[in-house]
């Protein structure tokens, strides 16, 4: 029967110490993003004793995409949630708290849609969990039951799980951006460093300034809509013929 409480795994639970380990596992090197949000709605689905567990994300553009689900049928039920824009999942995401509906036959008027979608998949109840550090909200860990629901302790041992893996995803991510940044800085000096290799080869080869070199690299970049850093590589590499760059004298540059 809906509201019918389930033994919630406690903190205290010898297979919860493991699990936290795991999700902790994530800040270290070599963090799989793919196979840590599918792992993680396997481990709820045993820790928790719920029927099935799912994830939503936000992506670049701040748009929640469904990135894991334990169960086809819990996938399919993100996906219809997302589709009609309507349910307790998106609402813990909006608001950063979390949604708990025991028996969604009861709550069908706060999502009409979304409860009959949910029985139609064989669930009766569903604990959505904010992932949220601090004033930052980036998804949502989804629990769905049938004919039960969690009582207070397992909510809170969900929660646990959706915060430690908040702090692990957002970890990544900002590893992530300053790899790229990183990559970009280095691109940048290299890029900087062959331009000057380009303007040297051209100074000595024509006589000329290395201000007079850079203009004649940009011009014959700009005349031939080609990349300054291309140009600068034909010409160190001796690819783009120095003779042709430079027709007038020195002073006319």
């Amino acid at each position: 029967m809906p509201g019918e409480s389930l033994e919630a795994t406690t903190a205290g639970d010898h297979r919860l110490a493991p699990v936290f380990v795991e999700l902790a596992d994530t800040l270290l090197a070599g963090f799989d993003l793919d196979e840590f949000l599918h792992t993680l709605t396997l481990r709820c689905v045993q820790v928790l004793a719920v029927d099935a567990a799912g994830i939503l994300l936000t992506d670049h553009r701040d748009h929640l995409q469904l990135v894991a689900a334990s169960t086809e049928r819990a996938r399919r039920l993100e996906q219809f949630q997302l589709r009609i824009d309507q349910g307790p999942c998106l609402d813990a995401f909006a608001t950063g708290q979390p949604v708990h509906s025991g028996d969604l036959a009861a709550d069908a008027d706060r999502w009409p849609d979304f409860a009959a979608a949910a029985a139609e998949h064989g669930f009766t109840g569903v604990h959505a969990l904010p992932m949220r550090l601090r004033e930052k909200t980036i998804g949502a860990l989804n629990l769905f039951t049938a004919d039960r629901t969690l009582d207070e302790a397992g909510q809170a041992t969900g929660q646990a799980m959706a915060d430690i893996a908040t702090i692990g995803i957002l970890s990544a991510r900002a590893a992530a951006r300053r790899d790229l940044l990183a990559g970009q800085l280095q691109s940048a000096l290299d890029t900087r460093v062959l331009i000057e290799q380009a303007k040297g080869v051209l100074a000595e080869r024509h006589q000329i300034s290395m201000e007079q070199a850079f203009a004649v690299l940009r011009g014959h970049a700009r005349g031939t809509s080609t990349k300054l850093t291309e140009v600068a590589a034909g010409i160190v590499t001796g690819v783009i013929d120095l003779s042709g760059l430079v027709t007038s004298g020195p002073g006319d540059i």
